[in-house]
């Protein structure tokens, strides 16, 4: 009997893995290169135009590594999306390419000098969520991208302490991006040793979930040489939803799992979305009212005490939240609600107008995401209901539990990825990792796939993203594309 969503013509041929295996090598050997001729090194001046990365120090070098090692990387990883040849060999080749990448410069975004100077800022006595970098004296303002040179920090308590002592304990800028891609590496390792309970737990062959989820582009070039924040909040999200997996309702269990989601959502607030998905994860037998409230409260707890914790003991607060708020201030098609305001704001100036859209379709996709997400929850939680008791002896329906929370929780991770006000390419790699460990049929992953791949080739090596050159033509593709996926859905609709 073949495992749940096995490859449908049968196993990976060795010629194909080895090919995919070398040839991802070589991407990833590539991008280092790039990355020490022009990545996004301390002194790198801003790109404003392509012409100036041509024309930069070593310009047509880095571009060409760039593209070439892009191309060779995301086409590995995608030659193999139905499922690596194993288990053991997914995680062996994705460690592999991820070798390279340790030894290069910060890669495809200037964000760790911002967490560098965030965690200076804490040090040094000031609040990194009331004061930019700049104001407030950090050594190293001038590393940081401009647009948030001014910008109070939009990250949790507990990553500013991570970075706090990445500070003091690397002595400088240099040993500060050390121990921060420390960090991410430490975050993504934590992932990786999650991910085959949950895909087990789930009924998804390990395989494949390890593959898509850990070889993909975004986690090498963007959470390990990036070293986001990303990677910690991942890692810590994953970790808190294993144990819940498997020691639900069991009270010390939740509380453990409160404690680990607290802290991720203390990286990240993204993570909220995922608590109420998490509830259900916690529920032992059959699901009520009464359950949900017993073992939620308990999950709760942990978080909540959580959260209570980081903000006394690092003395922030939650004022991250108003952090939050300012990172929209990126106006880029990569996000669809602001493609569509930016393609409104375009037709009201041909007609002699300025609709000054962007901020009002922001503001009606956050309302759309809101009600999807209570619709989502809603679904997860009818579907588990009519499940009953778990503890029958069918292997498929003890495996069904955990695959709708799991699915759940991804499908909130990428309605909240696709209608927020910004997108960054590093911010798939989070309902990347829960789709790929809750998606059972194979020619179902393409769809979270393939934006992957796509957003894999968004940015050069020193950070620039490409939607900033391609702003009127890309807004209008994503536009068209956000109305052919509604248009396609009410179809769907219909025909059901």
């Amino acid at each position: 009997m073949s495992e749940p969503g096995a490859v449908p013509d049968g196993p990976v041929r060795p010629v194909a893995a080895a090919l995919a295996r070398y040839a991802g090598l070589a991407g990833v050997v590539l991008l280092t290169v790039a990355g020490w001729l022009g990545g996004a090194l301390p002194d790198t001046p801003a790109v404003t135009s392509l012409g100036d990365a041509w024309r930069a120090p070593h310009g047509p070098a880095v571009l060409g590594c760039w593209l070439v090692g892009t191309v060779l990387l995301v086409g590995a990883w995608w030659s193999l999306r139905w499922g690596a040849p194993s288990g053991r060999w997914a995680y062996l080749t994705a460690g592999l390419w991820l070798l390279p990448l340790l030894a290069a410069p910060p890669l495809g975004s200037r964000d760790v000098y911002s967490y560098a100077c965030q965690g200076w800022s804490w040090t040094h006595g000031a609040d990194p969520y009331r004061v930019g970098v700049v104001a407030a004296g950090c050594p190293w303002a001038d590393s940081v991208s401009p647009i948030w040179r001014d910008t109070p920090a939009p990250y949790g308590p507990f990553f500013v302490l991570l970075a706090g002592l990445a500070v003091l304990l690397g002595g400088g800028l240099v040993g500060a991006i050390v121990l921060l891609r420390v960090a991410a590496v430490t975050g993504v390792l934590l992932a990786a040793l999650c991910l085959p309970g949950l895909a087990r737990a789930a009924g998804v062959p390990t395989r494949r979930a390890a593959w898509l989820a850990l070889a993909c582009p975004l986690v090498g070039v963007h959470l390990v040489a990036g070293a986001h924040n990303d990677a910690v909040g991942l890692g810590l999200l994953l970790f808190g939803l294993l144990v819940l997996v498997r020691r639900p309702g069991r009270p010390r269990a939740l509380v453990t799992a409160g404690v680990l989601l607290g802290l991720a959502v203390a990286v990240k607030a993204v993570v909220v979305v995922v608590l109420p998905f998490a509830a259900l994860a916690a529920v032992l037998g059959r699901y009520t009212w009464r359950a949900l409230l017993r073992d939620g409260g308990w999950l709760a707890g942990g978080v909540l005490a959580t959260l209570v914790v980081t903000s006394l003991a690092t003395g922030l607060g939650l004022g991250w939240v108003r952090g939050v708020a300012r990172s929209g201030d990126s106006e880029q098609w990569t996000s669809p609600p602001t493609a569509v305001g930016l393609v409104v704001d375009y037709a009201g100036a041909l007609a002699g107008r300025e609709p000054q859209a962007v901020p009002v379709v922001r503001a009606v996709a956050l309302a759309v995401l809101a009600v999807l997400l209570v619709v989502l929850w809603w679904r997860a939680w009818t579907a588990l209901r009519r499940l009953g008791d778990v503890r029958q002896r069918a292997v498929g329906l003890a495996a069904a539990r955990p695959r709708v929370t799991l699915a759940g929780a991804g499908l909130a991770l990428a309605a909240t990825v696709l209608l927020a006000p910004v997108f960054h390419p590093w911010y798939a790699t989070w309902p990347l990792a829960l789709l790929a460990v809750a998606t059972v049929e194979v020619a179902r992953t393409v769809w979270f796939v393939a934006p992957c791949a796509v957003a894999s080739v968004l940015t050069l090596p020193d950070g620039t993203n490409l939607a900033r050159f391609t702003k009127a033509p890309g807004a209008i593709l994503m536009t068209a594309l956000v109305v052919a996926v509604g248009v396609a859905a009410i179809r769907a609709r219909r025909a059901r």
